[in-house]
Protein backbone atom coordinates (compact mmCIF):
# COMPACT_ATOMS: atom_id res chain seq x y z
CA UNK A 1 0.00 0.00 0.00
CA UNK A 2 1.34 3.61 -1.24
CA UNK A 3 -0.30 6.16 1.83
CA UNK A 4 0.15 9.18 0.03
CA UNK A 5 -1.80 11.69 2.59
CA UNK A 6 -3.59 11.68 6.05
CA UNK A 7 -5.63 14.59 7.79
CA UNK A 8 -7.46 14.94 10.84
CA UNK A 9 -9.51 17.77 10.34
CA UNK A 10 -11.58 18.10 13.33
CA UNK A 11 -9.87 19.84 16.70
CA UNK A 12 -9.96 18.50 19.78
CA UNK A 13 -12.14 21.16 20.74
CA UNK A 14 -15.48 20.88 19.32
CA UNK A 15 -16.80 23.84 20.23
CA UNK A 16 -14.21 25.73 18.56
CA UNK A 17 -14.79 28.06 15.75
CA UNK A 18 -12.83 26.61 13.35
CA UNK A 19 -15.14 25.26 10.14
CA UNK A 20 -16.37 27.80 7.39
CA UNK A 21 -19.90 27.17 6.10
CA UNK A 22 -18.92 26.04 2.82
CA UNK A 23 -21.26 23.74 1.19
CA UNK A 24 -24.09 24.68 3.26
CA UNK A 25 -25.47 26.76 0.65
CA UNK A 26 -26.92 23.72 -1.52
CA UNK A 27 -28.64 21.83 2.21
CA UNK A 28 -30.57 24.93 2.36
CA UNK A 29 -31.45 24.83 -1.08
CA UNK A 30 -32.47 21.68 -0.62
CA UNK A 31 -34.21 22.18 2.44
CA UNK A 32 -35.75 25.41 0.71
CA UNK A 33 -37.14 23.19 -2.16
CA UNK A 34 -38.66 21.11 0.24
CA UNK A 35 -40.37 24.25 1.99
CA UNK A 36 -38.03 24.36 5.23
CA UNK A 37 -36.47 27.98 5.81
CA UNK A 38 -33.30 28.15 6.27
CA UNK A 39 -33.94 29.86 9.50
CA UNK A 40 -35.78 26.75 10.75
CA UNK A 41 -32.27 25.22 9.51
CA UNK A 42 -29.96 27.21 11.72
CA UNK A 43 -32.45 27.15 14.52
CA UNK A 44 -31.12 27.33 18.05
CA UNK A 45 -26.96 26.46 16.26
CA UNK A 46 -25.97 30.23 16.81
CA UNK A 47 -25.21 30.79 13.54
CA UNK A 48 -27.41 33.18 11.52
CA UNK A 49 -28.55 32.77 7.56
CA UNK A 50 -26.87 35.64 6.56
CA UNK A 51 -23.64 34.69 7.64
CA UNK A 52 -24.16 31.63 4.78
CA UNK A 53 -23.52 34.85 2.48
CA UNK A 54 -19.84 35.22 4.32
CA UNK A 55 -16.76 33.83 3.27
CA UNK A 56 -15.24 34.15 6.57
CA UNK A 57 -17.88 32.95 8.89
CA UNK A 58 -16.93 30.21 10.86
CA UNK A 59 -18.41 27.58 13.14
CA UNK A 60 -17.50 24.60 15.48
CA UNK A 61 -18.09 20.89 14.80
CA UNK A 62 -20.43 20.81 17.43
CA UNK A 63 -22.61 23.37 15.04
CA UNK A 64 -22.44 21.62 12.24
CA UNK A 65 -23.58 18.36 13.91
CA UNK A 66 -26.38 20.54 15.64
CA UNK A 67 -27.38 21.77 11.82
CA UNK A 68 -27.59 18.34 10.51
CA UNK A 69 -29.64 16.99 12.82
CA UNK A 70 -31.89 19.93 12.17
CA UNK A 71 -32.01 19.36 8.23
CA UNK A 72 -32.65 15.70 8.89
CA UNK A 73 -35.54 16.41 11.34
CA UNK A 74 -36.95 18.87 8.93
CA UNK A 75 -37.20 17.24 5.56
CA UNK A 76 -39.60 15.73 3.94
CA UNK A 77 -37.56 13.21 1.99
CA UNK A 78 -35.05 10.42 4.19
CA UNK A 79 -32.48 11.00 1.40
CA UNK A 80 -31.60 15.17 1.76
CA UNK A 81 -27.86 14.23 1.94
CA UNK A 82 -27.98 12.53 -1.25
CA UNK A 83 -29.99 15.47 -2.83
CA UNK A 84 -28.28 18.56 -1.48
CA UNK A 85 -24.70 17.24 -2.08
CA UNK A 86 -26.39 17.16 -6.06
CA UNK A 87 -27.11 20.55 -6.16
CA UNK A 88 -23.10 21.44 -4.67
CA UNK A 89 -21.45 24.21 -7.31
CA UNK A 90 -17.90 25.20 -7.49
CA UNK A 91 -19.26 28.88 -5.67
CA UNK A 92 -20.90 27.14 -3.21
CA UNK A 93 -17.08 25.95 -2.00
CA UNK A 94 -15.66 29.06 -2.70
CA UNK A 95 -12.24 29.63 -2.75
CA UNK A 96 -11.94 25.49 -1.63
CA UNK A 97 -13.44 24.97 -5.16
CA UNK A 98 -11.74 27.66 -6.33
CA UNK A 99 -8.28 26.30 -5.59
CA UNK A 100 -9.12 22.94 -6.77
CA UNK A 101 -10.20 23.72 -10.29
CA UNK A 102 -7.18 25.71 -11.14
CA UNK A 103 -4.90 23.00 -10.62
CA UNK A 104 -3.28 21.74 -13.83
CA UNK A 105 -4.06 18.01 -12.81
CA UNK A 106 -6.75 16.27 -10.86
CA UNK A 107 -4.25 14.06 -8.95
CA UNK A 108 -3.36 17.84 -7.52
CA UNK A 109 -6.54 18.89 -6.81
CA UNK A 110 -7.21 15.66 -4.91
CA UNK A 111 -4.04 16.83 -2.91
CA UNK A 112 -4.99 20.16 -2.17
CA UNK A 113 -8.93 19.06 -1.47
CA UNK A 114 -7.51 16.43 1.23
CA UNK A 115 -4.86 18.83 2.53
CA UNK A 116 -7.59 21.49 3.08
CA UNK A 117 -10.46 19.78 4.23
CA UNK A 118 -11.28 21.57 6.83
CA UNK A 119 -12.24 24.52 4.90
CA UNK A 120 -15.03 21.19 2.72
CA UNK A 121 -16.71 20.92 6.78
CA UNK A 122 -15.54 16.87 7.17
CA UNK A 123 -17.45 15.82 9.83
CA UNK A 124 -15.19 12.71 10.67
CA UNK A 125 -11.66 12.69 12.68
CA UNK A 126 -9.45 11.21 10.21
CA UNK A 127 -9.56 11.19 6.53
CA UNK A 128 -6.73 9.23 4.36
CA UNK A 129 -5.89 8.72 0.77
CA UNK A 130 -3.78 5.97 -0.06
CA UNK A 131 -3.06 3.79 -3.99
CA UNK A 132 -3.92 -0.22 -3.59
CA UNK A 133 -3.65 -2.45 -6.00
CA UNK A 134 -4.17 -0.08 -8.39
CA UNK A 135 -7.06 1.31 -7.06
CA UNK A 136 -7.33 5.01 -5.27
CA UNK A 137 -9.00 4.87 -1.71
CA UNK A 138 -10.36 7.15 0.15
CA UNK A 139 -11.20 6.59 3.84
CA UNK A 140 -12.94 7.83 6.61
CA UNK A 141 -11.91 6.83 10.15
CA UNK A 142 -13.82 7.93 13.67
CA UNK A 143 -17.10 7.80 12.45
CA UNK A 144 -19.27 5.86 14.87
CA UNK A 145 -18.42 8.93 17.08
CA UNK A 146 -21.35 10.28 14.87
CA UNK A 147 -23.73 7.84 15.77
CA UNK A 148 -27.20 7.61 13.99
CA UNK A 149 -26.23 10.84 12.23
CA UNK A 150 -23.77 8.86 10.31
CA UNK A 151 -25.99 8.02 7.14
CA UNK A 152 -26.94 11.46 6.73
CA UNK A 153 -23.30 12.43 7.01
CA UNK A 154 -21.46 10.17 4.71
CA UNK A 155 -24.44 10.51 2.07
CA UNK A 156 -23.94 14.79 2.15
CA UNK A 157 -20.00 14.55 2.24
CA UNK A 158 -19.74 11.87 -0.95
CA UNK A 159 -22.08 13.71 -3.10
CA UNK A 160 -21.04 16.68 -2.19
CA UNK A 161 -17.47 15.72 -2.91
CA UNK A 162 -18.98 13.97 -6.21
CA UNK A 163 -20.54 16.80 -7.67
CA UNK A 164 -17.36 18.83 -6.58
CA UNK A 165 -15.06 16.67 -7.96
CA UNK A 166 -17.21 16.16 -11.23
CA UNK A 167 -17.31 19.96 -11.71
CA UNK A 168 -13.25 19.88 -11.17
CA UNK A 169 -12.63 17.28 -13.67
CA UNK A 170 -15.89 18.68 -16.25
CA UNK A 171 -16.82 15.06 -16.67
CA UNK A 172 -18.44 12.32 -14.45
CA UNK A 173 -16.43 11.43 -11.54
CA UNK A 174 -15.31 7.14 -12.05
CA UNK A 175 -16.20 6.51 -8.82
CA UNK A 176 -15.34 1.98 -9.61
CA UNK A 177 -17.03 0.95 -5.67
CA UNK A 178 -18.28 2.79 -2.54
CA UNK A 179 -18.83 1.25 0.74
CA UNK A 180 -20.66 2.16 4.14
CA UNK A 181 -20.69 0.56 7.70
CA UNK A 182 -24.14 1.74 8.50
CA UNK A 183 -27.42 -1.09 7.40
CA UNK A 184 -28.54 -0.31 3.08
CA UNK A 185 -31.31 2.27 3.60
CA UNK A 186 -34.83 2.25 1.96
CA UNK A 187 -33.30 4.33 -0.88
CA UNK A 188 -30.18 2.44 -1.86
CA UNK A 189 -31.53 2.30 -5.46
CA UNK A 190 -30.44 5.89 -5.10
CA UNK A 191 -26.82 5.54 -4.56
CA UNK A 192 -26.04 2.94 -7.47
CA UNK A 193 -28.05 6.37 -9.38
CA UNK A 194 -26.17 8.40 -8.23
CA UNK A 195 -22.68 7.06 -8.03
CA UNK A 196 -22.82 5.30 -11.08
CA UNK A 197 -20.78 2.30 -8.86
CA UNK A 198 -21.38 -0.55 -6.85
CA UNK A 199 -22.43 -0.01 -3.50
CA UNK A 200 -21.27 -2.01 -0.14
CA UNK A 201 -23.74 -1.41 3.12
CA UNK A 202 -22.81 -2.81 6.46
CA UNK A 203 -18.83 -2.74 5.67
CA UNK A 204 -16.16 -2.69 8.23
CA UNK A 205 -14.63 1.06 7.16
CA UNK A 206 -15.70 3.68 5.26
CA UNK A 207 -14.53 3.76 1.76
CA UNK A 208 -14.47 5.49 -1.53
CA UNK A 209 -12.88 3.38 -4.74
CA UNK A 210 -11.60 4.94 -7.94
CA UNK A 211 -9.34 4.77 -10.90
CA UNK A 212 -6.12 6.43 -10.03
CA UNK A 213 -5.76 7.06 -14.35
CA UNK A 214 -7.64 9.63 -13.53
CA UNK A 215 -5.07 11.58 -11.39
CA UNK A 216 -3.43 12.25 -14.56
CA UNK A 217 -6.18 14.12 -16.03
CA UNK A 218 -5.55 17.41 -17.21
CA UNK A 219 -8.59 19.70 -15.52
CA UNK A 220 -10.09 21.55 -18.20
CA UNK A 221 -10.86 24.71 -16.54
CA UNK A 222 -6.70 24.69 -15.49
CA UNK A 223 -6.59 28.39 -14.80
CA UNK A 224 -6.01 30.61 -11.36
CA UNK A 225 -8.50 32.99 -13.04
CA UNK A 226 -11.32 31.17 -14.79
CA UNK A 227 -15.08 33.23 -13.48
CA UNK A 228 -17.02 30.05 -13.51
CA UNK A 229 -15.03 28.57 -10.83
CA UNK A 230 -16.41 30.61 -7.62
CA UNK A 231 -19.11 32.75 -8.15
CA UNK A 232 -18.93 34.63 -4.75
CA UNK A 233 -15.30 34.70 -4.96
CA UNK A 234 -15.34 36.94 -8.37
CA UNK A 235 -17.88 39.19 -7.08
CA UNK A 236 -15.96 39.98 -4.76
CA UNK A 237 -13.01 40.79 -6.92
CA UNK A 238 -15.40 42.27 -9.64
CA UNK A 239 -16.86 44.78 -7.12
CA UNK A 240 -13.87 46.16 -5.50
CA UNK A 241 -13.03 49.64 -7.49
CA UNK A 242 -9.98 51.06 -8.97
CA UNK A 243 -10.89 53.52 -11.03
CA UNK A 244 -12.31 53.78 -14.25
CA UNK A 245 -14.81 51.44 -13.19
CA UNK A 246 -17.09 50.65 -16.13
CA UNK A 247 -14.20 49.23 -17.99
CA UNK A 248 -12.42 47.97 -15.71
CA UNK A 249 -14.78 45.66 -14.71
CA UNK A 250 -14.63 44.57 -18.06
CA UNK A 251 -11.50 44.29 -18.63
CA UNK A 252 -11.67 42.14 -15.02
CA UNK A 253 -14.47 39.95 -16.47
CA UNK A 254 -12.59 38.91 -19.76
CA UNK A 255 -9.56 37.94 -17.94
CA UNK A 256 -11.63 35.93 -15.37
CA UNK A 257 -13.00 33.99 -17.74
CA UNK A 258 -9.79 34.11 -20.67
CA UNK A 259 -7.84 30.26 -20.86
CA UNK A 260 -4.56 32.14 -20.71
CA UNK A 261 -3.24 33.69 -17.36
CA UNK A 262 -3.75 37.46 -17.08
CA UNK A 263 -3.75 38.27 -21.19
CA UNK A 264 -1.36 41.06 -22.11
CA UNK A 265 -3.53 44.50 -23.09
CA UNK A 266 -3.50 43.89 -26.97
CA UNK A 267 -5.65 40.45 -26.22
CA UNK A 268 -8.21 42.54 -23.70
CA UNK A 269 -8.46 45.25 -26.46
CA UNK A 270 -8.91 42.45 -29.64
CA UNK A 271 -12.12 41.02 -27.08
CA UNK A 272 -13.72 44.78 -26.17
CA UNK A 273 -13.55 45.55 -29.43
CA UNK A 274 -11.10 48.12 -29.15
CA UNK A 275 -8.01 49.34 -30.47
CA UNK A 276 -4.65 49.41 -27.78
CA UNK A 277 -4.19 52.78 -28.14
CA UNK A 278 -8.20 53.42 -27.36
CA UNK A 279 -7.61 51.04 -24.51
CA UNK A 280 -4.65 52.73 -22.53
CA UNK A 281 -6.23 56.31 -23.56
CA UNK A 282 -9.95 55.51 -21.91
CA UNK A 283 -7.63 54.26 -18.94
CA UNK A 284 -5.46 56.96 -18.56
CA UNK A 285 -8.65 59.44 -18.97
CA UNK A 286 -10.03 57.83 -15.63
CA UNK A 287 -6.77 57.90 -13.93
CA UNK A 288 -5.49 53.89 -14.03
CA UNK A 289 -3.63 51.42 -15.95
CA UNK A 290 -4.03 48.01 -17.50
CA UNK A 291 -1.17 46.34 -15.53
CA UNK A 292 -2.57 48.50 -12.20
CA UNK A 293 -6.19 46.73 -12.41
CA UNK A 294 -4.12 43.39 -13.73
CA UNK A 295 -1.70 43.66 -10.10
CA UNK A 296 -4.87 44.65 -8.50
CA UNK A 297 -6.50 41.23 -9.38
CA UNK A 298 -3.81 39.28 -8.29
CA UNK A 299 -3.36 40.74 -5.40
CA UNK A 300 -7.29 39.88 -4.71
CA UNK A 301 -6.80 36.70 -5.98
CA UNK A 302 -3.30 36.19 -3.77
CA UNK A 303 -4.95 37.33 -1.01
CA UNK A 304 -8.12 35.53 -0.40
CA UNK A 305 -5.24 32.37 -0.99
CA UNK A 306 -3.01 33.59 1.66
CA UNK A 307 -5.99 34.47 4.36
CA UNK A 308 -8.13 31.53 3.84
CA UNK A 309 -5.81 28.27 2.54
CA UNK A 310 -2.86 27.00 3.90
CA UNK A 311 -0.84 26.98 0.27
CA UNK A 312 2.48 27.37 0.64
CA UNK A 313 4.00 30.75 -0.48
CA UNK A 314 5.11 29.31 -3.60
CA UNK A 315 2.19 27.52 -4.65
CA UNK A 316 0.19 31.22 -4.27
CA UNK A 317 3.15 32.61 -6.69
CA UNK A 318 2.32 30.25 -9.02
CA UNK A 319 -1.48 29.98 -8.93
CA UNK A 320 -1.37 34.24 -9.63
CA UNK A 321 1.03 34.12 -12.16
CA UNK A 322 4.56 34.39 -10.93
CA UNK A 323 7.53 32.16 -11.68
CA UNK A 324 9.22 31.88 -8.66
CA UNK A 325 8.22 32.69 -4.82
CA UNK A 326 11.16 35.76 -4.62
CA UNK A 327 9.56 37.67 -7.33
CA UNK A 328 5.80 37.16 -5.92
CA UNK A 329 6.97 38.31 -2.54
CA UNK A 330 8.80 41.54 -3.94
CA UNK A 331 5.44 42.60 -5.78
CA UNK A 332 3.13 42.15 -2.57
CA UNK A 333 5.20 43.94 -0.86
CA UNK A 334 4.87 46.36 -3.20
CA UNK A 335 0.91 45.88 -3.87
CA UNK A 336 0.21 45.67 -0.20
CA UNK A 337 3.25 47.15 1.85
CA UNK A 338 3.49 43.67 4.02
CA UNK A 339 5.10 40.40 3.41
CA UNK A 340 2.54 38.18 2.55
CA UNK A 341 3.41 36.32 5.75
CA UNK A 342 1.17 38.79 7.44
CA UNK A 343 -2.09 37.74 5.83
CA UNK A 344 -1.57 34.47 7.19
CA UNK A 345 -3.54 34.89 10.13
CA UNK A 346 -1.41 33.24 12.92
CA UNK A 347 1.22 31.40 11.07
CA UNK A 348 4.76 32.71 10.30
CA UNK A 349 7.03 32.37 6.70
CA UNK A 350 10.20 31.02 7.44
CA UNK A 351 13.27 31.69 5.28
CA UNK A 352 12.71 28.45 3.46
CA UNK A 353 8.58 29.14 2.55
CA UNK A 354 7.52 26.75 5.10
CA UNK A 355 4.76 28.17 7.29
CA UNK A 356 4.41 27.47 11.32
CA UNK A 357 2.49 28.67 13.92
CA UNK A 358 3.97 31.73 15.73
CA UNK A 359 4.33 30.93 19.58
Amino acid sequence: MNAIKIVYPLPDDHDAPTQSLLGLSALAAELGAQGVSVEDLFAQTGIQPCQLEDPRARMSHRQRLAIYVNARRLATRPEIGLLAGARQRLSDYGIYGYAMVSSATFGQALLLSVEHVTMAGPAVRQISFSIENNTAVLRSHGVEALGDLLPFAAEFWRSSMTSLFSHVLGAPFPTKRMIFTFPRPQYWRLYERMFNCPIEFGGETMEWHFDPVVLDRSCPNANPITAQVCQQFCDRVLTETTGGADLARQIRVVCLNSSQQFPPAREIADKLGLSLRTLHRRLSESGVSYQGIIDDLRRSIATEYLENTRLQIEEVAERVGFADATSFRKAFKKWTGHAPSVYRGGLQEGPDGILSKVE
